[in-house]
């Protein structure tokens, strides 16, 4: 079983964000299976930031639902417990939300759904090619119908937008 160690950071003044035991569940969830000590980070952020940062590292000048950035240990940088640093997620709460309103989701699901899929990213799952996408959205649809939430692709399709 893995032991987690998430830094939670609201920096936005959004309302209607989960709970830190609904983040802790949902990052859980998508590491079932991996067996060591992992530290993480989630950033609940502002539109505003999520354009920024999404401009600096993507070149995409908009927000986005969730960026992911793994940890990297520094060239030398001996391992003295790093391994267990996963890396961090930075989720836009008004991308979220509006996604889930137009995507008609229960807005929980949907927050869910970002976690998970922020969560693989950090992992090495990606979906640039599409055998990648298929394997990386059956993990999703696997790991969030464990939590008993619908399949996020059925119907409407609209991917998530992190990279």
């Amino acid at each position: 079983m893995t032991e987690l160690t998430l830094d939670l950071q609201i920096a936005t003044d959004a309302e209607n964000i989960p709970a830190e035991a609904s983040f802790r569940q949902w990052v859980s969830a998508a590491l079932s299976g991996y067996d060591r000590e992992v530290e993480m980070s989630i950033r609940v952020v502002s539109a505003e930031e999520s354009q920024d940062l999404n401009a600096t590292y993507r070149g995409k000048d908009k927000p986005t639902n969730v960026l992911s950035f793994p940890f990297e240990a520094p060239p030398g940088v001996a391992d003295a417990g790093i391994d267990r640093l996963l890396g961090d997620l930075v989720i836009c709460a008004p991308v979220v939300e509006e996604e889930a309103q137009a995507q008609r989701k229960h807005l929980s699901h949907h927050w869910a759904h970002m976690v998970v899929h922020g969560t693989l990213h950090l992992l090495g799952y990606d979906h640039i090619e599409d055998d990648e996408a298929e394997q990386m959205e059956q993990a999703e649809r696997t790991i969030l119908a464990a939590l008993s939430i619908p399949d996020p692709y059925q119907g409407e399709r609209e991917e998530p937008s992190e990279s």
